[in-house]
């Protein structure tokens, strides 16, 4: 109406503070961070030497949390030899702690022990089916995986030495942890006590080294060098792995031994290894 004031009322849209707002500073403060910490991440990874590079890829490849003891990368050595990109070699890469004030066999221990575990690991993922036949245990730098049969025959039929499916698969799989070992082998094979009728003609000694021979093939089939081998050997039931028991099946195995080289004293063929044998009650 005439001579009435006009009233003029100005609406703010609020918005999201468009380029005085704060949200945005968070994101890019956030990213410089993040490219800072990548660049010295590269800095520190071509400032160390190429072992202890290798040491940190083992360490965060194969961290687990559930591990008994930890393993600090620094303190990690690799062999140069073995090729970590490699992820088709179980137990590859070997590793060796290089402890402080520490003797060689202290190191042929714990590089038994670590080779020992990823071992294990492997078998309950690639041989779940069979992990209750195959023990592995260290001695002296040395590791030893032993393959035991049952009544059905898992690696051999009842006085055969023709291997079975299983034999070779169990054999083909493990194959590629011992030729990463990069250690001395020796192959054993073990029978029970059931003999012949006709021992003079074939018995319990020549059935046990022909399937040590048989398993030496197989490893040899899935690249095993023959440089690496030590010696082939048939124990027929001398060496008992269940004691109280000379019939039982799993006195027939085959035992796959891996040793430590010592610079100043390798060790000998058969290592002493009278009373290591594990005993199964």
């Amino acid at each position: 109406m005439e001579g009435q004031p006009v009233i003029i009322k100005k609406v703010r849209k609020k918005g999201h503070g468009g380029g005085h707002g704060g949200a945005w500073k968070v994101a890019y403060a956030d990213l410089v961070t993040a490219m800072m910490a990548f660049f010295l991440l590269m800095w520190l990874l071509a400032m160390v030497s190429p072992e202890k590079r290798a040491g940190v890829s083992y360490y965060f490849k194969h961290f687990n949390v559930f591990d008994k003891s930890g393993l600090s990368f620094v303190e990690t050595k690799v062999n140069p030899k073995v090729n970590l990109m490699d992820d088709q070699a179980v137990g590859k890469p070997e590793l060796s702690l290089q402890i402080d004030g520490g003797n060689e066999e202290e190191i042929a221990q714990k590089s038994a022990e670590m080779l020992s575990e990823k071992l294990k690991k492997e078998i309950e993922v690639k041989l779940a089916d069979f992990k209750d036949q195959i023990i592995i245990d260290t001695f002296e730098g040395a590791v030893r995986v032993e393959i035991l049969d049952k009544e059905t025959g898992t690696m051999f039929s009842l006085g055969s030495a023709e291997i079975s499916a299983n034999g070779k698969r169990i054999l083909k799989t493990i194959a590629p942890a011992i030729i990463a070992s990069n250690r001395k082998i020796a192959i054993e094979g073990h029978t029970d006590a059931l003999v012949y009728a006709a021992p003079q003609k074939y018995s319990n000694w020549e059935l046990s080294t022909e399937r040590a021979s048989i398993a030496r093939k197989e490893l040899e089939r899935a690249g095993l060098p023959t440089e690496m081998l030590m010696r082939v050997t048939g124990y027929a039931a001398t060496e008992p792995l269940v004691k109280t028991n000379l019939y039982d099946p799993r006195n027939r195995r085959i035992s796959i031994l891996m040793f430590y080289q010592f610079k100043d004293k390798p060790q000998e063929e058969g290592n002493n290894l009278k009373g290591k044998i594990k005993v199964i009650r």
